[in-house]
Formats: structure tokens, sequence, C-alpha cells
């Protein structure tokens, strides 16, 4: 804290003013005035230093310029503000206490004098730690083992919870052990430590009206973490956890209980500032969001505290975090009460979570249920004794005492005075007593030449400053009841909670019980340690601004809103999410799809052209075509001396039908899960066995077109149209198709292919060519036959005869040109079993249409018009 000169030193009257001007609060800058004694006059913000101090800052300090030593015969008070309690010693340290929780401001229009701040509302609780500073007190004088031969003395006063009055207090306290002191400045502060104080708002401004006489402090309840900062407050010690682990502990709480949409409420100070900054912070990296932040008034305002409540009544957030001291938050829940607002788990911070004002059972139906983390408990075993040894009739002025008959029972009336069962902030104050007496003590033990300090020097045990104390106190480490006791380098203590939960009690009041603690000596996320079986709730243990996603579906945020509110998106098909509230859904693996649920990746259905509806209905198709080939074959073979049959060739026929039996049968491959020997046997089977038909039909339209056109007598085109030469003709039609396939299956042979791509859901099984080329070159080849076949018949069809083959055989080729044609576009438009289907479809029309077109007529004749199987109604000569 850096001191500004604002004006500049003046001899009025034999007096050397100084001013100095320091910032005490974000609220106000005071103005110091280095005058004769200290004056507090808080209400117009002008503090006067008095000289009896001066001699510890021209020794030791080096904030003040001297003053002349005749200045000191003219110290006067200007004001007076007695202590509460005071005890004489050979050491005195000082305490402040919020012995009132409210003021009343006076007047400030500056035509007059103000009137001193009224403090009203008597806290007994902090009354109960001012006794628990002087039971300590009295007890490290009674001790032989702890500054033997020396004594201690206090002075405490109050400081109404407000940091003004704190200002008060601590201007107050600096001015020595009673205001009947002598004048003379003389030798160092009367004063080597201040116990105090209870809120951080109110210690941040007593931690800089001490520092530039460097007096240290020790705060049991003031656990803001700006506080840690030694720049800032190099003389601050505290007994309390650092509100660093506080926020963490609360950050750690709300992620346990999956608590994910909070309202923050805090008061109008730094405690409530960082507390919330520090609890931001750390919900920063988890999924927790803020729904809203208020804030109560220093100087409470009921309309604004309605419109807070407001805000809680409507909020969807039924979780709220306080951070906020007792005093504004006794008014604020009192006024909560009248509107009838249930159900809303309440999350305390330290400062209010052992608040004895709110154990009453009118409270429990509003704050039944809250949970939150208190001041680790301690035991001091003499103190509920102690308390009720103090009476009015040991302190007739003092008015804090209320007037008593004496017959009145301290354990009903004033239940939180003597609520001794589970002290917190009084075994604080306990051991910031006994942190000062052991630093104290280990001073006085040291030897000179030995000492820490400039030419390894001690201090002086009659003429003490507190800049020497506060060395020892950095260094102070002890134990009490199984605790150990020290200070890291920023003042902070050992961080340890306890997780209290408000129940109500057998007499319908509100018990604070302990379910956890919460011990920052630990590794990461191992701090917190939770009976759950041992909390009640409040009535919402869920808290959320949007229902959990379920697998199955995504978290999609909102546009502008807090990353806690989204909506639930179903996964996309081949897309799942296992857990809930997915961020993203995740692709299945390629051989993989999400199930209907969208939960999980299953197998994909593996499909082909499979013996289901389609594949039975082509196999009985193809059954029944080879059966009438057959029937046909059969039929041929039994009349095969008769003209028909042996007028068109039933070598050549035989052979015809050989082939579309075959043909028939190969369209049975096409059916069934392709494997590596039925995909290679699809495609050559089905262009052998066609290649070798069209041969057949191609031998026999040429046997016909020269029977036809052999007009003359002699002529010899017949021989060479034999029955080896057909043979030939059709041998070497059909090994051209054979040699074609042979080396299709050594270059490049069809294997079963996966396809993954036109049905993402499924699997299409299907034969993969293998080589494009090879397999258009067998279709191109077939097609060549056929329209060579087509052309030849075409040419004959206009010859004589009765049965002039070359007529069905133009035909029959018509349509097997047709089907083939219409088989290209369907077949590349058709993928995996489809495709097959359309193949084999392809295989069997063309088949049928041979069979019906070549050998349906003859049949007609053999079976139902035997008359005309005859030579002469062949060759047109039958008799009229």
């Amino acid at each position: 804290m850096a001191l500004t000169t604002i004006g500049h030193g003046q001899n009025l009257d034999g007096l050397v003013n100084l001013d100095f001007a320091f910032r005490l609060s974000p609220l106000f800058t005071t103005t110091v005035r280095y005058n004769p004694r200290i004056t507090a006059d808080a209400t117009q913000n002008r503090l006067f230093i008095s000289c009896s101090i001066l001699p510890s800052l021209m020794n030791k300090t080096p904030y003040f310029t001297s003053s002349p030593p005749s200045a000191a015969k003219f110290c006067t008070l200007q004001n007076s503000f007695q202590p509460s309690f005071v005890a004489k010693g050979d050491y005195v340290i000082g305490g402040i206490f919020p012995l009132h929780y409210n003021q009343e401001m006076p007047d400030l229009n500056c035509t007059y004098r103000a009137l001193p701040v009224k403090c009203n509302g008597f806290d007994p609780r902090a009354f109960r730690w001012a006794q628990t500073m002087r039971l300590a007190v009295e007890e490290i004088n009674q001790s032989a083992d702890l500054l033997p031969n020396y004594t201690l003395g206090y002075k405490i006063f109050d400081s109404c919870a407000y940091p003004l009055t704190g200002q008060r207090a601590a201007l107050a306290v600096l001015n020595g052990l009673s205001e009947d002191d002598s004048p003379m400045c003389q030798g160092a502060s009367p004063l080597l430590a201040v116990v105090g104080e209870s809120g951080s708002a109110q210690s941040i401004v007593v931690s800089r009206i001490l520092q530039p006489f460097r007096i240290p402090m020790i705060s049991y309840f003031s656990s803001c973490a700006c506080l840690t900062d030694r720049r800032e407050y190099p003389t601050f010690f505290r007994v309390i956890p650092n509100d660093d682990y506080q926020v963490k502990a609360i950050a750690q709480l709300l992620v346990r209980f999956k608590w994910t949409w909070v309202g923050l409420v805090r008061g109008d100070h730094e405690y409530g500032r960082f507390a919330v900054q520090g609890l931001l912070r750390e919900l920063q990296d988890t999924k927790v969001c803020v729904a809203y932040q208020e804030m109560i008034p220093l100087l409470y305002n009921r309309q604004r505290a309605l419109e807070i409540m407001e805000v809680m009544r409507f909020s969807s957030a039924k979780v709220v975090v306080v951070f906020s001291a007792e005093g504004e938050m006794t008014p604020f829940l009192r006024d909560y009460m009248t509107q009838n607002i249930t159900g809303i788990q309440w999350v305390a911070s330290e400062a209010w979570v052992t608040a004895s004002v709110f154990t009453g059972s009118e409270f429990y139906p509003y704050l039944g249920g809250t949970i939150g983390f208190g001041i680790r408990k301690g035991h001091i075993s003499r103190l509920s004794l102690y308390l009720q040894t103090v009476n009015p009739q040991m302190y007739p002025n003092n008015t804090l005492f209320p007037p008593c008959s004496g017959q009145e029972s301290l354990l009903e009336q004033h239940s939180a005075y003597m609520n001794t069962s589970s002290p917190r902030v009084a075994y604080n104050v306990y051991k910031a007593v006994y942190a000062v007496a052991h630093s104290l003590h280990n001073l006085l033990l040291c030897k000179p030449g030995t000492g820490p300090f400039r030419n390894n020097s001690c201090a002086q045990n009659n003429n003490i400053y507190p800049w020497q104390l506060q060395y020892y106190l950095q260094e102070v480490k002890f134990n009490m009841a199984e605790e150990e006791v020290n200070f890291d380098l920023k003042g902070d203590s050992i961080p340890y909670y306890d997780i209290l939960n408000w129940q109500r009690g057998t007499g319908g009041n509100i018990e604070f019980v302990n379910v956890g603690l919460f011990d920052g000596t630990k590794p990461a996320g191992e701090e917190l340690l939770i009976q759950e079986d041992r909390i009640m709730w409040a009535g919402h243990q869920m808290s959320v601004c949007s229902a959990s996603c379920l697998p199955g579906s995504r978290k999609a945020v909102r546009r502008g809103e807090p990353v806690c509110c989204f909506d639930c998106v179903p996964c996309d098909s081949g897309k799942i999410s296992n857990q809930t509230n997915s961020i993203e859904c995740s692709l299945c693996p390629e051989d993989f799809w999400s199930n209907n649920d969208r939960a999980a990746c299953i197998p994909k259905e593996v499909e082909f052209l499979a013996y289901d509806s389609l594949g039975i209905s082509l196999t009985v198709i193809a059954v029944v075509g080879a059966c009438l080939t057959i029937a046909v074959f059969a039929v041929f073979f039994y009349h095969r001396n008769t003209v028909i049959v042996r007028v068109n060739n039933s070598e050549l026929s035989f052979f015809i039908l050989f082939a579309l039996t075959l043909c028939f049968l190969c369209s049975l491959l096409f059916i069934g899960e392709p494997t590596f020997l039925s995909c290679m046997l699809r495609h050559t089977a089905f262009s052998i066995t066609f290649s070798l038909c069209i041969s057949c039909i191609l031998g026999k339209t040429l046997v016909v077109l020269a029977a036809f056109t052999a007009t003359r007598p002699g002529d010899n085109i017949m021989k060479w149209l034999g029955p080896k030469q057909q043979r030939a003709i059709i041998f070497m039609s059909t090994l051209i198709q054979v040699v074609i396939c042979a080396a299709w299956l050594i270059d490049a042979p069809p294997s079963p292919s996966p396809n993954t791509q036109y049905e993402r859901s499924k699997i299409i099984l299907e034969c993969s060519v293998g080589s494009s080329i090879a397999f258009w070159c067998v279709l191109g080849y077939i097609g060549l036959q056929a329209c060579l076949c087509f052309v030849l018949a075409f040419l004959a069809r206009t010859l004589p005869g009765n049965f002039n083959e070359a007529k069905f055989i133009t035909f029959s080729m018509l349509i097997f040109c047709a089907v083939w044609l219409a088989f290209i576009p369907a077949y590349i438009s058709s993928p995996g079993n489809y495709a097959d289907a359309v193949e084999s479809f392809a295989i069997l029309a063309s088949s049928f249409g041979l069979l019906f077109c070549l050998f349906a007529p003859k049949c007609y004749i053999i079976l139902l018009k035997p008359e005309k199987n005859t030579k002469q109604h062949l060759m047109g000569k039958e008799k009229k």
C-alpha cells in the first residue's frame, strides 16, 4: 500500500500537522492527520492518529517523518470510542468482533457534526467469540509452559459487521490500553497484534489501517481469496481456509450431484465478489452453468431483495449458491420466508452455514436441506463453564449486558451464546490467540547472537515491535487438539472444511449435521468425502436447464444461451451415442450400422439374392424351364424318326435343347450367397452355354439358308455344311467364348465383393466382375453371334416351304436381342441382389424365348397335328 502525502507540514501553535491519504476500502478514501492521539470520526471519514504512536513510527517505520518532541505535550482526544472488554498485561493484543450485526447510519448532511453510527442487533454468537478470546488469554496467563513470567492483555472492540464501523474499531484499538494512558510518546507500539476481523470487507479495511504500523492481524473468519496478496496485505494472517479452497469444494459438490444449472447470490463486498469470481473460474472446465447472478445490497434494501426473490421464483435453477455474511442474509431470509418460496436447494458458504440465528423451527420449511461447507469444528474444554461465569455484575457499565434478575437460564434464553457442542469460529479465535502466544513465546526464547534480525540480534523483551512478532508468526508451528497450526507464505492455514447439512432436530429446530469432509491436503479429485446416505434434501435433487440427452441423441446448444441449455437431437442413421449428454454422435465402423435406438453399432445386414420370395420364384421358373426343355428333348427324341424332326436337323435341335437346359440351370448360380467359385461360374457358365446355344442356332440358320438357296441340280453348297462342318462351326464359335472366359479367369476372375456404397445400412454382397472389359467382351460376343444369326435368318424368312424354320429363328433372335438390350441399362442401374435378379431374369426370359420360338411350333405339330407331320405337307404338296 502506497501512502500519498496530501498536504505539507505546517507549524500551527507548536503542532506539526501532516495529512496522509490511503485507501481503506473501495468505497471511500480515508485521510489520516498525524496529530496528537488517534481519533476515529468514522461518520465523517476523517481519522486522526495520535502522537502516542509517534515514537514507533519514528524509530521503526519508514512511512512518516519525525515530529518535534515538544508536540507530545499537546496530545488531546478529539473523540472517544470505548472498548467492549479490556485487560492489562505485559503485552497487549487487540480483538475486533461483530458484536452487533446491523447498523443505523446517521444523517450526513455536512452542516453539523454527525452522530456516531448506531449498532443494532446484538449477536450472541460473536459475543461468544469474544469471550473465547478472553478465555484463551486467561489460559495462557495461567500456563507455566507458555509465556512464563509474562502476561497478555487485550482490548476488544465491536465492528458492528460493517467496514465503516470496523475502521473505527481498528483506529481505536491502536490508541493504547486505555484512553487515560500517559500522553508522552515513547517506546514501541502498545499493540503487538490484532485478532480480527470476521467479514472479509472489514478485514480489508482493518489490515490497511494496520499496515503503516506493521502490526500483524490474524483473522478467524475472513476467507476472501483477495487477502492472499502479500503486496496488498503484507501483515495479514488467518486461521480459516482461503476461499479458493471453498469455491473448489463447492464446484466439486455441484459436479458430484450433477447440478448443472445453478443460481448465484452474493453480498455486496469483496468476500462475495472474489468468491463468485473464483467459483466461475472453477466451473469453466465443468458442465455446470450459472442461470443468474444477484447481489444483496450491503445496506439492506427490501425492494432490491424482493426483485432477487422473483428471479429465484421463476428461474428453472433450483440450486442456489450463496456467498454472503450472516448480517445481510438475516433480513434477506426473513423476507424470503414471507414470499412463500419453497423447494430451493441452498448451498451455503462458510460465512453463514453455521449461523445459529437460522436454527429456529420457523426456518425449516424454507431452509431445511441446506448443504454447505463449514469451518472445521474443534474442542475447547473450558469454554462452556467459562461462558456461564460471565454476568452483568462483573461489567456494570458495559452496554452489551442486558438487565437481568440473575435467575434466568442461559441455556434456554441464549442458546446461541451457550452452544459450545461444536465450536467452529470460536475455535478459530482460540487458535489465533494461541498462535500469537506461541510466536511471542518463541520470540522471547531468542538468544543474543542467534536472532533473525540485523547482526543476528533479537528483539528486546521490554520493547518489542509488531514487525518483529510477525517474523515469528510466519514461522510458528504448534499442535492443538491433534491439529497442526501453521501458516504458509501467504498467511493461509491448512484447508479443512466440514460438509454440513441442515436437518430437522428432535424439537423441530434446525441442526447442523456433519455429512462429510473436504481435505485440501489430499490429491486433486480426492479431497471431497461425502456420506450421501446421511443427507436430507430440500426436495430438488436435480437442477438442470435441459433434461439429459439419452443415448441415441446428442446435445445441440441453443443459440444465445448457456451451454447447459440445449436440445436433444437424434443421431443420424449410421451414427450412435452410447452415453448420456453426448456432445456428438460417433460414426459406426464400415461394417456396422446403428440400431433403431441409435445407441449401439450392430453388424450390418448382409444382403444378396437369397432364397426368399424373389429367389424362390426365379428358382421355380428356372426349374420349370429346364423341365420343359427336357420334356421337349424327350418328345423330339421319341419322334426322332418323324419328318419334322429329321427335316429340322435333329442333331442341332438336340444340341440346342441341351444348351437351353444348361442356360436355364445356370441362372440358379445367381441365387444364394456369392462365393469365389459361384462368382467364377456365374458369368462363365452363362456365357459359354449361351454361346453354345447361339452357335447351334447359327449353324441351323446356315443350313436352312443353304438348303433353300441351292436351286440348281448338282449344286455342291450343302457339302460344305454337312454334319462335320456344322459341328466344326459350333465348336469354333463356342471355343472363342471359352478362350475369352479362360483369359478372364486367369487375369481378373470375378469374386465376392461387399458393396457398402449403395445402401449404407446394409452390406450388399455381390460378385465383382473383376475385369469389366472381359465381362463386356463376353456379352458382346454373344450379341455378335445373335446379330449374325438374326441377319441370316431374316434373309431366309421369305424362302418357300410350309415349315421354313428361318421365320422362327428370326423371331427368336428378335426376342433374344430385345431382352439383352433391355438388360444392359437395367443391370447397370440395379445394385447387388437386384442386379443378380435382373441378370437371372434376362437369362430365363431369353431362354424361354428361344425355347418357345424354336420348338413350340414343332411340338404343336408333333403332338396335336400329327397329320401335318408329313413330307407332302412340309413341301407344300399336300392333296386338297
